[in-house]
């Protein structure tokens, strides 16, 4: 495909990103200095960002703009089904990160981790809506295991908007194989409505030891190389394989029906460590 002319590509990574990748923006391609944190987003351009470059099952790629100081994401064309998703151009392998998220009620979003172009990931779920859950890890695209403790659902006024959170469906760290998780109302305690919250999250070893905390709480502790997680201990082979050892940060916007119309996702402050 041609190189777009200038304008063009001003446009692409200042509003909506197309599926051509740019270098990282200055900051986050200079090297750091050793355990030094380096910012991902420079708050005004999707600079070091891409979408997926192929079709995967979540859709084409979604709208992904830079505005007000934010990532933003939502299915392309709003409401059609189609989304995808925006991941980092450069390649981590063992890291802290950490980025606030935004998103309004009813998507169903996520943070990957060790990603690749394919939409292959572990990844922490940003799943906000009824029987969802944030901070957990799904495996997206390597074999669906899943490390959910509880679900949360929505409590609404009489204008049905959102005014709080339940939770739901609790099972113990045994049956889906954590070293720890919060309890339920810990996290609906942490958690901020209609507001920025932080997530932070380390990744370590060949078969990752992650750990993830919301607004300082934190959600999960997973231990791949030890996991008693039933689909997960049973592939870790194969997901290895899919996603080595070094993979893509990315944003998600879900694919299908279920993401409502105009809703979208924001990101901003995203900054990671890598750890020797």
């Amino acid at each position: 495909m041609a190189r777009p002319p200038l304008a063009r590509r001003t446009f692409l990574q200042t509003t909506a990103l197309g599926a051509t990748a740019a270098s990282l923006h200055p900051v986050a391609y200079a090297a750091p200095r050793k355990g030094a944190a380096i910012e991902l987003f420079d708050g005004k351009t999707l600079r070091g960002w891409h979408k997926n470059p192929q079709r995967i099952g979540h859709g084409t790629g979604g709208i992904w703009r830079a505005e007000d100081g934010t990532i933003t994401g939502e299915q392309d064309p709003p409401g059609s089904g189609n989304g995808g998703i925006l991941l980092t151009d450069r390649q981590f392998g063992d890291f802290e990160l950490s980025i606030d998220m935004k998103p309004d009620w009813g998507v169903c979003s996520g943070l990957f981790l060790r990603g690749n172009d394919r939409g292959q990931c572990i990844q922490m779920m940003v799943d906000y809506h009824d029987a969802g859950n944030v901070g957990h890890l799904y495996g997206e695209g390597t074999f669906g295991f899943n490390t959910r403790t509880f679900d949360i659902n929505g409590k609404y006024d009489a204008d049905k908007q959102l005014v709080g959170l339940t939770t739901a469906k609790t099972v113990s760290i045994d049956q889906v194989g954590l070293l720890a998780s919060c309890t339920p109302a810990a996290f609906v305690n942490a958690w901020k409505i209609n507001d920025w919250n932080t997530a932070k999250v380390r990744v370590s070893g060949k078969y990752p030891r992650i750990t993830t905390w919301i607004n300082g709480l934190q959600v999960c502790d997973f231990d791949g190389a030890n996991s008693s997680n039933e689909v997960y201990h049973k592939n870790r082979a194969a997901i290895l394989e899919r996603l080595t050892v070094r993979g893509r940060i990315a944003v998600q916007v879900h694919g299908g029906t279920g993401w409502p119309k105009g809703a979208k996702c924001r990101w901003k402050a995203i900054r990671i460590k890598e750890l020797a």
